[in-house]
C-alpha cells in the first residue's frame, strides 16, 4: 500500500464524520440557542427552527428565541402576559399560547408578524380585553374561543379587523357585555353597534353632568341673592329700631321765631 492509499484511507473516514457534525449542527441548534425549557429542531421544509416550550411551567415568553423560529408552541404554561413586541424580528409561520392565563392584549402584541402568520391559537386564556388593533392587518387564522370575553366596542373592532374574523367571531361567547342581555350569547349574536351605543351612553353621561352643574350652580345664585336680601332686610329692621335723635332747645326756639 502507498502512501497515498493510507492517506485516502484515512482522510475518507473523516470527511464523512465532519459531514455528519455539519449535518447535526443544522437540524439540532445548539443549547446556548435554544430557550431553557424548550426543545428546538430544525424544520428543512420551513427552513426554520421548530420552537417547542409546551408544558414548561413558563411565566412569561423567553426573551431570547432564535431568530429563525419559524414555529413556537408556548401551549399549556403560565403565561399571563403578551408583552408589546415580544416577537419582533421573528417570521414566525405559526404561534401557540393556548392553555396560558393571558388575561388581556395590546396594541402591539403580535407587531412584526402581519406578513408571515398563519395560525394564532389563543384559546383556553382568561382574555376578556383586547386593543381594538390587537388584531389589525393580521392574516392568520386566529382560534380565540374558550376565552371569558367582554363583548364591547374595542372586541368588535378588533374581531372586525381580522382577516378571517368570522370564523373567530361565531367561537365568541360573551361572558358580560356592555348589553345585559348578551351575557352568554355568541358575538355574532350581537347585531347591536357597541360602539355607538358606547358613544351614546358617554353622551348621555355628559348631558347628566352638564345638567347637574348648571343645577348647582342655579341653586348657588337663588341662595346668594336670597341671603343677600335676609341680610338687607336685617340691616334695614336695625337702622329703624335705633332711637331718634332730640332736638336741642335752641333749635326749637330758632323754628319758632322763623314761624
Amino acid at each position: 500500500m502507498t502512501l497515498l492509499d493510507l492517506w485516502l484511507s484515512r482522510s475518507i473516514p473523516m470527511c464523512l464524520l465532519l459531514q455528519s457534525l455539519v449535518l447535526m449542527a443544522l437540524c439540532f441548534p445548539s443549547a446556548s440557542m435554544c430557550p431553557k425549557g424548550c426543545i428546538c429542531q430544525r424544520d428543512l421544509h420551513l427552513h426554520g427552527l421548530n420552537v417547542t416550550c409546551s408544558q414548561s411551567r413558563l411565566k412569561e415568553i423567553p426573551p431570547s428565541l432564535p431568530v429563525d423560529t419559524v414555529l413556537l408552541r408556548l401551549d399549556h404554561n403560565q403565561i399571563g402576559t403578551v408583552p408589546d413586541q415580544a416577537f419582533h424580528g421573528l417570521r414566525l409561520r405559526e404561534l401557540n399560547l393556548s392553555y396560558n392565563a393571558v388575561d388581556t392584549l395590546g396594541e402591539g402584541a403580535f407587531s412584526g408578524l402581519e406578513a408571515t402568520l398563519q395560525v394564532l391559537d389563543l384559546s383556553h386564556n382568561r382574555i376578556t380585553n383586547v386593543h381594538k388593533d390587537a388584531f389589525a392587518r393580521l392574516k392568520a387564522r386566529v382560534i380565540v374561543d374558550d376565552n371569558p370575553w367582554h363583548c364591547d366596542c374595542a372586541l368588535q373592532q378588533a374581531i372586525g379587523g381580522m382577516a378571517h374574523n368570522h370564523e373567530a367571531a361565531t367561537r365568541v361567547l360573551c361572558r358580560s357585555s356592555e348589553l345585559l342581555d348578551q351575557d352568554g350569547r355568541p358575538f355574532m349574536a350581537v347585531d347591536t353597534d357597541l360602539c355607538n351605543l358606547a358613544k351614546r351612553t358617554t353622551d348621555y353621561a355628559m348631558l347628566v353632568t352638564m345638567f347637574g352643574w348648571f343645577a348647582m350652580v342655579i341653586s348657588y345664585v337663588v341662595y346668594y341673592v336670597r341671603q343677600n336680601q335676609e341680610d338687607a332686610r336685617r340691616h334695614l329692621e336695625y337702622l329703624k329700631s335705633l332711637p331718634s335723635k332730640p332736638k336741642k332747645p335752641d333749635e326749637a326756639d330758632d323754628i319758632s321765631t322763623v314761624v
